[in-house]
């Protein structure tokens, strides 16, 4: 779904209007960005991030005279995306079975101590 179609779902089951809860869906899905398919929800689809959303935007919004906790909105998100609202434990779980090879290589680290010249 797109966050225009997730605002009008909240619409729909809050009341109010799809502008009054655009930004929160804009947010969680922002993340598009950076991969431009589904696995963009590993970042903030799950319950961790809707505790940040929380945090972004507060507790409730404004919609047709009522406050409207963030919480359900953003637990409507996740789940109208992912059927359920996963732990961040659950997206990274694929990577523990079937690791990539650069995932598990240590690279050789430099230590080397810093020169700090003194000011005159």
């Amino acid at each position: 779904m797109t966050p225009w179609h997730h605002a009008l779902s909240s619409a729909k089951k809050f009341g109010g209007k799809p502008e009054d809860y655009i930004n929160i869906h804009e947010w969680f899905d922002c993340t598009k960005q950076y991969t431009g398919d589904w696995t963009h929800r590993a970042m903030r689809h799950h319950a961790a991030g809707i505790q940040w959303c929380i945090e972004t935007f507060g507790d409730a919004v404004l919609a047709d005279g009522k406050m409207v906790p963030v919480k359900l909105i953003a637990e409507q998100h996740v789940n109208e995306d992912c059927g359920y609202i996963p732990t961040i434990q659950d997206w990274l779980q694929p990577l523990r079975e079937k690791p990539g090879g650069w995932m598990l290589k240590v690279k050789v680290k430099s230590v080397s101590s810093l020169q700090v010249s003194e000011s005159e």
